[in-house]
């Protein structure tokens, strides 16, 4: 009976982390034929204690948080549950024993990951931002590989190490282009207008979301299809309204995003890699507000990395509800714009990231 590989794949504390290692693991179930056994570690108490059993793989929990931005007695504890989950790292590799280990960001990644290396694990890594995190940075000299999504990555990590692969996206969402006329359906558009979808990520994006509630009288003048995830702290615009020629359709979430970005003419959303990578696939007009809620203010620098290619337009999140609206209108009735957007941003999509990442995985095995 042949032996399965086994793989340890630890990341999360946001989807950005987490959506992109779950799709890795089933591209190499995939490749596999099933001849592997995967082992997830994530911080305890963050969102991939749930999303992966969601999918279907097992995950351990680590006690592990990152360093908070004011001053607070938390951070006196983080020394200590840094040791703590190393040290527990070191237990679970012991029990599991690994063939391979890949971390994708975030703090428990960078446990587990130091603990791989201690261990001698053929390891690699996935920078998914423009700009590097910390827990990569730290364990670049330590690692084997290191995928990354974006050019210039070399002033971050050893050149030699270096591939770019791009960021892993669902199947449904590379192939939404095709479903336009399902979208309109599905979403009970208007055909003949425009569709601007505005997205903010699960929790929601506050700035996004009282921007447009402000300005939801103009939009409404414009005769355009609003479809506006909400995110689930927002709840402030309950129903779907349809005014004249002006439908809005309010979710606090899209499951069906491969038909959101289908239906969409123009897009407003964060900028972090993995809506940004989605956006790519898809060639997706956008205008980006950049969290300012984020670690050395990368979905700025992911941002930038399309706007210096006129591959996206960028406003600032303190400058969002006065220009988000009016900006949005004006580049909607700007045809020549949003067809160079579309293209250039098109352009710059790395497709078959899963593949490409499972396969520099495979060939560190020993």
């Amino acid at each position: 009976m042949t032996k399965k590989l086994k793989v340890i794949i630890s990341g999360g504390g946001t989807g950005g982390h987490i959506y992109p290692a779950i799709a890795v693991a089933q591209t190499l179930q995939t490749q596999l034929k099933g001849e592997v056994e995967f082992l997830f570690v994530g911080a305890s108490d963050r969102m991939e204690m749930e999303k992966v059993p969601k999918a279907g793989y097992a995950i351990v929990g680590l006690w592990i948080s990152g360093i908070q931005r004011s001053l607070s007695l938390k951070n006196l504890l983080f020394p200590v549950k840094v040791i703590y989950s190393v040290v527990k790292s070191l237990q679970i590799i012991s029990r599991f024993k690994p063939d391979l280990a890949i971390g994708f960001g975030g703090y428990a990644s960078g446990a587990m990951m130091y603990a791989a290396t201690l261990k001698g694990i053929p390891s690699m890594i996935h920078e998914q931002n423009s700009y590097a995190g910390i827990t990569n940075k730290i364990l670049k000299n330590r690692v084997q590989k290191i995928a990354v999504a974006y050019e210039g990555m070399e002033r971050f990590f050893p050149p030699e190490k270096l591939i770019i692969t791009g960021n892993p996206v669902r199947p449904d969402i590379v192939n939404a282009a095709s479903k336009r006329e399902v979208a309109i359906q599905f979403f009970g558009l208007n055909p003949t207008r425009l569709t601007l979808l505005i997205i903010g990520g699960s929790l929601g994006a506050r700035t996004i979301n009282q921007s447009i509630e402000k300005d939801l009288e103009l939009l409404a003048n414009e005769g355009l299809n609003l479809i506006w995830q909400t995110g689930k702290n927002f709840v402030s615009v309950k129903a779907d309204l349809i005014k004249g020629d002006f439908v809005l359709k309010v979710s606090p979430f899209i499951y069906e995003m491969d038909l959101a970005y289908a239906a969409a003419d123009l897009v407003v959303s964060r900028a972090g890699a993995l809506s940004i990578a989605e956006l790519q696939l898809c060639g997706k007009a956008t205008i980006l507000v950049p969290s300012p809620n984020v670690s050395e203010d990368h979905q700025t620098k992911n941002a930038m990395a399309l706007v210096n290619k006129q591959a996206a337009v960028i406003i600032k999140d303190t400058e969002a509800k006065e220009n988000l609206v009016k900006d949005a209108i004006a580049l909607m009735h700007n045809q020549s714009l949003l067809t160079t957007l579309k293209m250039q941003i098109k352009g710059m999509a790395l497709e078959k990231a899963a593949e490409k990442i499972a396969h520099e995985l495979l060939k560190l095995r020993k």
